[in-house]
């Protein structure tokens, strides 16, 4: 579904990615890997159309570099930043509602599927977002891309600050897009998340790809977990 291919991204004068290559299938869960600063958030923004880059990025056959972020939104890519940007002085329910795309067609997403998976968002439904927990944010955050109905969903650094008890759930609601045919590129630092739901494992360093492979192979590696990832 997505190819990367000899990706290049840029920051005003900085070059921070270098000739990233890599693809995403349908159903498929692919986690990138990596240290602070090795350019996995960078490889997002650069997907999403929020960063200068060069090479190509195709999307179900058609290249989508050089397009607008809204743009490559509304072709069925979903992105989940680090940071959640949820809207605090909206109501949990006018979030999910903005998150929807297509002009009230019906997706495989509901209100009630939302709830379902998080129980915590219908108790907080119509309570001011910037009142929830960081937890219960993300919840949220998820939620809102999933009801634009995305084919794929970018998800930078879902479990960061949470406590392990809603990793966990996080982890859950991930492993259950595939049922819905919905993959995933999960940008991670946290083995344990990425190693257990994921289908393949993409480990960047310095602005690269320096592996490709499934989980077993990674944990198989030791020099690539001791030198590009923190263990």
């Amino acid at each position: 579904m997505l190819l990367i291919d000899n990706l290049h991204a840029f920051y005003g004068k900085s070059h921070v990615l270098h000739g990233v290559n890599f693809e995403v299938g349908q159903g498929e869960i692919v986690a990138l890997l990596g240290r602070n600063g090795s350019g996995r958030s960078t490889t997002a923004k650069a997907i999403m159309g929020l960063v200068e880059c060069e090479g190509r990025i195709v999307w179900k056959g058609q290249p989508i570099q050089g397009k607008k972020a809204y743009e490559i939104a509304h072709l069925g890519l979903g992105y989940v930043p680090e940071n959640r940007e949820i809207f605090p002085k909206l109501t949990v329910s006018q979030n999910l509602q903005l998150g929807q795309k297509r002009n009230g067609q019906n997706g495989r997403w509901s209100f009630d599927d939302m709830f379902a998976m998080f129980p915590r968002l219908k108790e907080r439904e119509h309570n001011e977002a910037g009142v929830l927990s960081g937890g219960e944010q993300q919840m949220l955050t998820l939620c809102r891309t999933l009801m634009g109905d995305p084919d794929l969903i970018i998800i930078d650094e879902p479990t960061e600050g949470l406590a392990p008890k809603i990793v966990e759930l996080v982890g859950q609601f991930l492993f259950s897009l595939k049922a819905k045919g919905v993959s995933v590129l999960l940008i991670e630092q946290k083995l344990t998340i990425a190693m257990s739901i994921s289908d393949r494992a993409l480990v960047m360093g310095h602005g690269a790809i320096v592996f490709q492979g499934t989980p077993d192979e990674l944990r198989a590696n030791t020099y690539i977990r001791k030198e590009w990832l923190e263990v």
